[in-house]
């Protein structure tokens, strides 16, 4: 787990599945002979336990690189996301590979660009795997009051790595419990990276409600391997 300090006091980045609110910090100057001395008083307040194999980490991009990314992706040709006939209000483009929900297979698309390389090896380098099993990245365009309802990602990808880019949001889960729903959620902060896999990834669903002002993420997806 990795501290990294802010002007609010110390972020926690997730790891192992546990995210932890950030550490506030508060200072109490007090006189001790003739001089003043500062003491640092820590208030703990933990949030829930996320699910088992989700990953968090905060700024995986530098804003500059973050500002070059948005510029590109005002330029590229997106479509209303389509689902069997409905369309959504996120906008979508795919890369490598895309998966049509009309005729439920996946296809192969444009070729990974030029653009998106540098950040395939940074979310590569997140999720512990080579470069070259990340054969599928989708850029999508949230603008204001977009959403995605809840689901898991189709069964023909393996690992999931989002990277969220302008403006936060909302990221949920859920999973039944018999007769109730085991729900938990983290804020998704511009220029960091999740990971979804293992029980994150297969047992839990996920969703992200209206958001409030435009917003873009690219998702990598690998292949999931044959077990023949």
């Amino acid at each position: 787990m990795t501290l990294r300090k802010d002007c609010l006091g110390i972020n926690v980045d997730t790891q192992l599945g546990v995210h932890s609110a950030p550490l506030l910090v508060s200072a109490v100057w007090l006189p001790i002979w003739g001089s003043m001395v500062s003491i640092q008083h820590s208030f703990f307040h933990e949030l829930p336990r996320l699910p088992e194999g989700f990953r968090y980490k905060e700024e995986l991009l530098l804003p500059e690189e973050e500002r070059a990314l948005i510029s590109t992706f005002e330029r590229l040709p997106f479509r209303e996301f389509e689902f069997r006939g409905f369309l959504g209000k996120r906008r979508t483009v795919s890369f490598g590979l895309r998966y049509d929900f009309n005729v439920r297979e996946l296809q192969e698309a444009e070729e990974i660009p030029t653009f998106l390389l540098a950040l395939r090896q940074k979310a590569a380098e997140f999720a512990g795997l080579s470069e070259d099993r990340l054969q599928h990245a989708l850029v999508t365009e949230y603008a204001p009051g977009a959403a995605i309802g809840w689901h898991r990602d189709r069964p023909e990808f393996e690992d999931v790595i989002g990277i969220s880019l302008d403006a936060p949001c909302v990221f949920r889960f859920r999973r039944k419990q018999g007769t109730r729903w085991e729900r938990a959620s983290i804020e998704l902060q511009p220029r960091s990276a999740y990971l979804l896999r293992g029980a994150a990834r297969w047992d839990w669903q996920h969703s992200i409600p209206p958001v409030d002002r435009l917003r873009y993420s690219v998702t990598f997806r690998s292949l999931r391997e044959s077990k023949e």
